[in-house]
C-alpha cells in the first residue's frame, strides 16, 4: 500500500515520489538519521523554558514576555500542529494584560535538535508576526537560515513516525 503523505501533499509530485521510494525501501529512518544524527537534550519544560528564551533573548530581546513555555501531550492529535503560539488579553483593573505562551508538540522531545530548534523559531515568530506570511517567514530565515529544509525534513520525520506507527498496527 502507497503512503499517504499527509505532510509533504502540497510539495511537487516528483519530491513525493522519492519519499514514496524512501519509504517502500524502508531507508527514510536511515535517510533522517545520516542527516540529522544530534539528538537534543531538552526532556522536559524547565529545560524547553531555557532552550526557547535563549533563542527568543538572541533573535527577539525586545518582543512581549512569555508566560509559559511546554511540551503538550495533545498538540498532534488535537489541532494537527507542531507547536502553538497563543495569546490572551485580559483586563485587570484599569491595565490591559496579554499572556503569550508557546506550546511544543511532544512528539519533538525524541527528535533531532534541528526540527526542534525550527519548531520554537517558527512558534518565536509569531511573536512579531501573527499571521505565515511574506515577512513571517523572512523572519523565520533571520533566526534559522535553512527554515524551509529543516521544515520539509521535519516533515518527513512526521511521514516516518507515522510509516513506524501504522507498521505496529499491522504487525
Amino acid at each position: 500500500m502507497s503512503p499517504t503523505l499527509k505532510y509533504i501533499s502540497a510539495y511537487p509530485a516528483g519530491l513525493q515520489q522519492q519519499v514514496r521510494k524512501l519509504i517502500e525501501e524502508q531507508r527514510l529512518g536511515q535517510f533522517l538519521n545520516e542527516k540529522y544524527p544530534v539528538q537534543h537534550g531538552v526532556a522536559n519544560d524547565s529545560d524547553l523554558r531555557e532552550y526557547v528564551m535563549a533563542l527568543k533573548n538572541r533573535y527577539l530581546r525586545k518582543s512581549e514576555p512569555l508566560s509559559k513555555i511546554i511540551y503538550d501531550n495533545r498538540i498532534h492529535v488535537i489541532n494537527h500542529a507542531l507547536g502553538l503560539h497563543t495569546f490572551a488579553s485580559r483586563v485587570q483593573g484599569d491595565k490591559l494584560k496579554r499572556k503569550n505562551e508557546i506550546r511544543i508538540s511532544s512528539v519533538f522531545k525524541q527528535a533531532p535538535e534541528a526540527f526542534l530548534q525550527m519548531i520554537v523559531v517558527h512558534e518565536l515568530a509569531h511573536l512579531r508576526e501573527k499571521e505565515h506570511n511574506k515577512d513571517f517567514y523572512k523572519l523565520c530565515e533571520h533566526m534559522l537560515p535553512q527554515y524551509h529544509q529543516l521544515e520539509f525534513d521535519a516533515r518527513l520525520f512526521l511521514t516516518l513516525l507515522d510509516e513506524a506507527a501504522e507498521s505496529s498496527r499491522d504487525a
